[in-house]
């Protein structure tokens, strides 16, 4: 699988691959808009979020390891908050908690 890769080297997502292909074939932005089932003022953003140089190639911070969820899971936990009240926030039950912060612990010392 080749990389696609804009002009300032941060790698794609593909939503952004796909508007910035059929943008440049010179579909409409309403088309786009249409097909993707999106206003065309979202696919102009993607468009515009396309162009802007990521650190790092991904949407990842730099550096960072951790979803957001598990880092909101540890911070929590830290802070002595409870599995339950943690997977009552979220919706989930308390076993995707603990798995949630288990993956974390383990990608932190992983990684």
């Amino acid at each position: 699988m080749t990389a696609h890769v804009n002009a300032q080297g941060a790698s794609l997502r593909p939503i952004e691959r796909r508007v910035r292909r059929l943008s440049t074939d010179g579909v409409p932005t309403a088309e786009i808009a249409r097909r993707f089932r999106r206003r065309p003022e979202t696919i102009e953003r993607v468009q515009q979020m396309s162009e802007l140089r990521r650190p790092d190639g991904g949407s990842a911070v730099h550096g960072d390891v951790l979803r957001p969820i598990e880092r909101r899971v540890l911070r929590w936990r830290a802070e002595g908050v409870g599995h339950g009240d943690i997977a009552a926030k979220f919706q989930r039950s308390d076993r995707f908690i603990q798995q949630v912060e288990r993956l974390a612990r383990y990608r932190l010392d992983a990684g």
